[in-house]
């Protein structure tokens, strides 16, 4: 294994529940639409990846808001606005790093690893993850954070996972990916890299059949994933 790489949400810090879902309504009210997304029912949003695509199926599912003559430049305002509300979350505090992600990712800094974050949401939100909750040391140490609409077609299309291959001219072989959920590991999987899945709050349920491990956490005390185990995981398959 020459490169490890993350995703953002659920991986290293489990935001979807109480982050991203709480920041979207908070959006919605400020601009007063009429919409709330309940634990629930954002589970069932979080099936289409990104953002912005999000609220688009949600809107076009229940009904636009009253009076908006431009659908695209709403969705561009309102995403604007929660990922600003987002960040605020993000540098409160509030919120805390996944067990494990951080105990592995100076593992990898030790052994000189390629590190990476491939998320298909906001780049400013997954660069206020890494920065206020990975700290500005371990950030330093990403050659690549790969998000946002860096590339046309979201997870599970391979496409950001393509692009950090050619941006840091990786072999995927060489590759493993962290992951939490299926069109995650959709995504790694089609670009010829290994993955291995930490469940999170929304996707204990999905189907992880192309998965090389998957554990509810990566763990700290006791560790349920060494860096030693994912250099066995792909050297395995390199030998097969």
């Amino acid at each position: 294994m020459k490169a490890l790489i993350f995703d953002c949400d659920g991986v290293l810090v489990d935001t979807e529940r109480d982050g991203h879902r709480v920041a979207f309504n908070q959006a919605f009210k400020k601009n007063k639409i009429d919409a709330e997304w309940d634990v629930e029912r954002y589970g069932e949003l979080l099936k289409v990846a990104g953002g912005k695509e999000r609220m688009k199926h949600f809107f076009e599912e229940y009904g636009w808001p009253e009076s908006i003559a431009d659908k695209g430049s709403l969705i561009k305002s309102l995403h604007a606005d929660k990922t600003e509300l987002f960040m605020k979350i993000i540098e409160s505090g509030e919120l805390a790093v996944r067990p494990g992600i951080k105990r592995i990712i100076d593992e990898a800094i030790e052994e000189g690893i390629t590190l990476a974050v491939c998320s298909t949401s906001n780049e400013k939100a997954v660069r206020a993850v890494v920065h206020h909750l990975l700290g500005p040391g371990r950030e330093v140490k990403f050659a690549g954070i790969f998000a946002g609409d860096i590339v046309a077609k979201k997870k599970p299309d391979p496409a950001v996972y393509n692009l950090a291959k050619d941006e840091l001219s990786l072999d995927p072989k060489d590759c493993m990916v962290i992951e939490d959920s299926r069109n995650g590991l959709l995504a790694a999987t089609q670009a010829g890299m290994s993955c291995v899945v930490t469940t999170s709050t929304y996707t204990t349920e999905e189907d992880f059949t192309e998965a090389d491990q998957v554990v509810p956490e990566l763990g700290d005390d006791p560790a349920r994933v060494t860096l030693a185990d994912l250099h066995q995981i792909v050297q395995k398959k390199n030998n097969a």
